[in-house]
């Protein structure tokens, strides 16, 4: 824009949201915190749409409680899992009941819409099924709201990307034990390095951009995605998020180049706490 090519629209609308627009041709690129899936892909082919996935960085979820919580040190994916699971709404509803050692409190929920890929995420990853989660909580598709709701309440635990944490002193993340001494004994907390370790699992995942191959035509377009992918590691980092290791931006860049279009994912169920340098490596054979 500031280069006098083009006028930009930018909106956000949540990784579902986005999807729904791409796929129906109405925007050239779409951010999304999770893979394409293939109800989407269906929709893309049934608009004559084309896309380039490309991997940006990587994200971790940070499990979120109030400053003031001075009981809640570490919580298990199983603790995680009978908190948010469908069969919780109702019925978990204070801290004493994720452990005994826990006071007596009301748990208040705050976390994604169904909108957000960050909800598709978790819900994978921790309960084991995409979409199954509690419905009785706090939801909202703006992560800033959720960051809110949590700062607020003594009794609150929340989700949303480790990136809103930053300068938040009325917030806490709070390290996560996965039970798998191989990611690291013992609980983890979120950080870039842990992140991009691996060790943070199983909340640690690859960030996106999709691209239109017919917009990609015009060239306003292939120069803000190649300044996109050059410009990544250093703005992912400054955002909050963690860089792609130099190799495997690399490997985004020449996916790009070579204009390879499609998923990395197809015929994959998307595995959490995936390696995006092995899935490019794969791809380009």
């Amino acid at each position: 824009m500031k280069q006098g090519l083009v006028t930009a629209t930018v909106d956000g609308s949540g990784t579902t949201g986005g999807f729904k627009k791409f796929c129906a041709g109405e925007v050239d690129i779409s951010g999304a915190s999770r893979p394409i899936q293939q109800t989407e892909i269906d929709a893309c082919k049934a608009a004559g749409i084309n896309f380039i996935e490309l991997p940006i960085g990587y994200d971790g979820l940070a499990i979120v409680v109030n400053a003031k919580n001075t009981w809640a040190d570490n919580l298990t994916v199983a603790e995680l899992k009978r908190i948010w699971e469908p069969a919780a709404k109702g019925t978990v509803a204070n801290w004493k009941q994720i452990r005994d050692s826990f006071p007596d409190r009301p748990l208040h929920l705050f976390g994604p819409d169904t909108q957000s890929g960050t909800f598709d995420y978790f819900t994978q990853a921790i309960i084991g099924t995409q979409h199954a989660s509690r419905t009785d909580y706090t939801s909202n598709g703006d992560d800033t709201a959720l960051v809110r709701g949590v700062a607020t309440d003594e009794n609150a635990l929340g989700y949303f990307g480790v990136a809103y944490l930053r300068n938040q002193p009325k917030l806490r993340a709070v390290p996560i034990d996965d039970g798998d001494a191989s990611n690291g004994a013992g609980a983890v907390m979120p950080s870039p390095v842990t992140v991009a370790n691996g060790t943070y699992q199983p909340l640690s995942r690859p960030i996106f951009i999709y691209v239109s191959l017919k917009a990609i035509s015009r060239p306003e377009v292939d120069q803000f995605v190649t300044f996109y992918l050059q410009a990544a590691r250093e703005l992912s980092a400054e955002v909050g998020y963690v860089a792609l290791p130099l190799h495997t931006g690399q490997l985004a860049v020449d996916r790009y180049k070579a204009r390879r279009t499609g998923t990395m994912f197809e015929g994959r169920v998307p595995s959490v706490g995936v390696t995006m340098e092995k899935l490019l490596e794969a791809g380009q054979r």
